[in-house]
């Protein structure tokens, strides 16, 4: 398996530090019966994707921002089933400070409530649906997170598992490790590698501003 050299490391979040399956599956189904939609046709696109951007495609005839709000400001509450990915605290403890972000499709209080739920640190460098005008698979995110943390998108290294946010980070100019915790590898195919598990990924500073990410 191969060995990254980068600056610094931008974390998906759901799906890659916690495992959201449970409660996105809940939330968007309830919603979905709420409002007359087809609910597996939501969840075939709802990973990775910005929750607005989601009800613009299945059902255009709502209002995408106020649903949107509703939706994530109800999901930012309702923690049940949401769970620390295994070997997240750890993988993190490896980084340097100021050497990795989050950036994500959901909004700021969804994510920063996911993360503190699950005994993880808020980083200081946070991109979210608040963020961004174009979202995953747009480079957009990505290269706000490059941008944050100070370093060229070509020397940072994103950890993602959907192929929207792999396809984000790609078009920003990044390599990516995609983890099959959502998708089947064979849909993880544009990443530059794929693990099953965070506990594949060793992290090491050479002292001299690079990181080597070891992949195992």
């Amino acid at each position: 398996m191969p060995t990254f050299s980068c600056a610094a490391i931008l974390f998906d979040l759901d799906g890659v530090l916690v495992d959201s399956t449970r409660a996105v599956d809940r939330e968007w189904r309830e919603w979905a019966q709420r409002k007359g939609v087809d609910g597996d046709a939501i969840m075939a696109i709802a990973h990775g994707v910005r929750t607005v951007e989601v009800i613009r495609r299945v059902a255009p005839h709502l209002n995408a921002d106020l649903e949107a709000s509703a939706i994530e400001n109800h999901e930012a509450g309702d923690q049940r089933g949401v769970t620390v990915m295994p070997g997240a605290a750890d993988l993190l403890c490896q980084i340097p400070q100021g050497r990795w972000g989050v950036v994500t499709s959901g909004s700021r209080l969804l994510a920063t409530n996911r993360l503190r739920y699950c005994g993880l640190p808020v980083s200081k460098v946070l991109v979210t649906s608040d963020d961004v005008i174009h979202g995953k698979p747009h480079p957009e995110p990505y290269l706000k997170g490059a941008a944050q943390l100070g370093f060229n998108p070509a020397d940072c290294l994103v950890i993602e598992d959907a192929p929207a946010g792999i396809e984000s980070a790609r078009a920003a100019g990044m390599k990516v490790i995609g983890i099959t915790s959502t998708y089947a590898a064979e849909r993880l195919e544009q990443a530059d590698a794929a693990i099953g598990k965070l506990a594949q990924i060793q992290v090491k500073s050479d002292g001299a501003g690079k990181l080597d990410v070891e992949v195992n």
